[in-house]
């Protein structure tokens, strides 16, 4: 038996997130339902690196095992009634709807706990569920771009690098992971669900926490050097582009939308699904140097017109300052007795019932021993021999 043998999980989440936070409890022993349209989550059929499957793809593959499959309908009220009835027995609910889009549906938060006060909701998002950006499409390159973490890569005066993983959208699915165990205990000592929420803004923005300390508290800029210190199975354009005052993120857009945004009659006719794959390098050529003609304003504002997925390059001085930031209280501050003022990334995943809180800083070396030790049942005789012999420390010993 797995160690959550006996729990149910449904999965109406889609793409790689949230798949991958729902296999990882159906592979810790949770019977995971996969709740999907009746033709399928659109990415069984997507090719995956330019490749497609005998009938589903490698991504889909990679993201689903241990799950069982639901194929319904949500928008029709029948389907919409078997998912009702099966909430009423499950443990975790996953989504990674569009903003809105859960209501809509009938398998928003407050719906589904007034019929099972049990259950343990977890909500996905690209920015937050509220907030300036809450709308804006949570893909993986824009959020790295958005993060800080690129202009820590690549060569100085270059366009910054991603990171040739889909990075964020791994560390966005190991947060919900970690929040549907969390909540789950909670639910085991007290008998309540709750709504917990993770969005790849902060998942990304948090996992930074040694080098965005070190900008935040340590007061030290991001310098490339002038040498690089990078995805291959993404069709071109896929990357980061110098615009005449900065850079933009960009990805898989459509041709003809490109076109209208950058005035370059030269995307017109081409098919995205085969020069994107076939010649990679002169798209991206094209791309750059219809890119590189506008500032990054002007191209962002033009971009977004046509509907294409964009992102500025952020350093972290604009990732620390940025509204969405603010707003979702992604960074902490608090005063430590030897470090003085620290603002520091925060916590990633929120709890509707039992949220997280700043208890203390980082310790000193053996700050806590004595009442650690003492609470264990050691005596002060016991504690004191054990710190002359070298066995433990005190702070200040």
């Amino acid at each position: 038996m797995g160690i959550l043998s006996g729990y149910t999980v449904l999965d109406c989440s889609i793409a790689m997130a949230g798949p991958f936070a729902a296999q990882r409890l159906g592979d810790l022993g949770a019977d995971v339902i996969k709740i999907e349209p009746v033709s399928g989550e659109w990415q069984r059929h997507a090719p995956a690196g330019g490749i497609t499957g005998n009938e589903i793809n490698v991504s889909f593959l990679s993201l689903n095992r241990n799950k069982r499959s639901l194929a319904v309908d949500l928008k029709s009220e029948e389907g919409r009634a078997v998912v009702l009835r099966l909430v009423e027995k499950a443990d975790v609910f996953i989504q990674n709807y569009r903003a809105g889009v859960a209501s809509r549906l009938g398998v928003d938060y407050d719906t589904l706990s007034a019929i099972n006060p049990k259950l343990v909701y977890v909500s996905m998002s690209g920015f937050g569920e509220d907030g300036p950006y809450a709308k804006r499409p949570g893909q993986d390159l824009l959020l790295q771009a958005m993060s800080g973490a690129m202009m820590s890569t690549g060569r100085a005066g270059e366009p910054p690098q991603a990171a040739g993983q889909y990075l964020v959208d791994a560390i966005t699915a190991y947060n919900a992971f970690e929040g549907a165990l969390a909540a789950l205990l909670h639910r085991e000592r007290t008998g309540e669900g709750q709504k917990v929420e993770v969005n790849m803004l902060d998942s990304i923005a948090t996992i930074q926490m040694q080098e965005l300390s070190v900008f935040t508290v340590g007061g030290k800029p991001q310098q490339r050097s002038a040498e690089p210190h990078a995805h291959v199975y993404i069709r071109s354009p896929y990357g980061t582009f110098a615009t005449q005052d900065g850079y933009i993120a960009l990805a898989m857009p459509n041709f003809k939308g490109m076109a209208l945004a950058l005035d370059e009659p030269r995307f017109e006719g081409l098919d995205e699904e085969t020069v994107g794959w076939e010649d990679r390098d002169a798209v991206f050529a094209l791309t750059r140097e219809a890119v590189g003609k506008f500032t990054t304003e002007d191209a962002l504002s033009r971009l977004e017109a046509q509907g294409i997925w964009v992102s500025p390059v952020y350093g972290y001085a604009d990732l620390v300052a940025d509204p969405q930031v603010a707003h979702n209280g992604t960074f902490i501050e608090y005063d430590h007795p030897t470090e003085g003022h620290v603002k520091t990334p925060g916590f990633p995943i929120r709890f509707s019932r039992t949220p997280s809180e700043l208890k203390r800083g980082a310790p000193r070396v053996g700050e806590h021993s004595t009442e650690v030790l003492e609470a264990a049942g050691f005596s002060p005789d016991d504690i004191a021999a054990m710190v002359a012999g070298g066995a433990v420390r005190v702070m200040g010993s």
